[in-house]
């Protein structure tokens, strides 16, 4: 059952909006993410309506919050949002799977040329949930993380990765402060905001928005790959530990390989986000993992 009592079904239609890309909203998003690419004149970042998704969550929201988490997330761009005009998002349940005792729900969130009902972006948000409170220790004991840096410290170690072995994309690394996680996650207290909000849900502090880990790989590959990221890029990543506030962050890109795709070329990169230790260097620690994929050429 949902937050408001209905069943989360696949098919379920969550809601809809529509919006205005104005110049302030980009404006806003390139703060938020130190993004600030030349084609923001005309088009909005690709993932400006990132979290649209969680517009709906007492539609698709399973009751019991504590230690909720987002596994995965796929991101496909279909066409450019031009700044200027008007989009309509629409949210659905499109899948339901029990994993490692958590019970998984997918969003299929898109968002459409309000004009002409064109598909410009479509993700796919999976949102794993605990069992309801009185049937887990954390919910019997009502004490305890579900999470904190110790315990996702002993998490069992995941395959090297990357494994592509081709030309490395420019990095980008970005401090998470405090202003940073309200700027994305605001204006109310949750627990991507407010640390006392995040304790009620099982974690220590802050955590990070996992859809900001997602707008640093979009950042990385729109500067390499400019309108070829914005129509026709795709990306599909894990996320493998908790990120908190205050932690610094490199995303990185790594070309897998390259194939024809009609008259033009699809660019596939091992992608990744990692921490980065008190010497500035990678802790080993990554927070995110994946594949992203751009087109090249004409």
């Amino acid at each position: 059952m949902n937050l408001l009592g209905q069943p989360a079904y696949v098919g379920r239609h969550c809601g809809s909006n529509e919006y205005e890309v104005d110049k302030d909203v980009v404006a806003f998003y390139a703060d938020a993410l130190d993004d600030h690419h030349a084609l923001q004149a005309e088009y909005a970042p690709p993932l400006l309506y990132h979290s649209e998704c969680y517009k709906f969550v007492g539609e698709w929201y399973l009751k019991n919050l504590f230690g909720n988490l987002h596994l995965q997330q796929d991101w496909r761009m279909f066409a450019p949002i031009r700044v200027g005009t008007k989009v309509r998002t629409r949210s659905t349940i499109i899948d339901r799977y029990l994993k490692r005792g958590r019970d998984i729900l997918v969003n299929e969130t898109d968002v459409i040329d309000a004009t002409d009902g064109r598909l410009l972006v479509r993700g796919h948000t999976h949102q794993s949930f605990l069992p309801p409170k009185e049937e887990t220790a954390e919910g019997k004991k009502g004490d305890g993380f579900v999470v904190d840096e110790k315990s996702a410290a002993k998490k069992t170690p995941r395959p090297p990765f990357p494994t592509a072995t081709g030309e490395d994309l420019p990095s980008a690394t970005t401090l998470i402060d405090e202003r940073r996680c309200w700027m994305f996650s605001g204006p109310g207290r949750n627990y991507h905001t407010d640390a006392e909000q995040a304790k009620k849900l099982g974690f220590p502090n802050i955590v990070v928005q996992g859809m900001m880990s997602t707008c640093f790989v979009s950042r990385v590959m729109q500067e390499h790959f400019g309108m070829g990221w914005v129509q026709g890029g795709e990306m599909s990543v894990k996320f493998t530990n908790v990120l908190w506030v205050d932690e610094t962050v490199t995303t990185h890109a790594k070309v897998r390989e390259e194939v024809p795709e009609g008259t033009r070329t699809r660019v596939h990169c091992d992608v990744w986000v990692d921490k980065q230790g008190s010497d500035g260097d990678p802790d080993g620690t990554k927070v995110l993992v994946g594949s992203a994929s751009a087109l090249r050429g004409e």
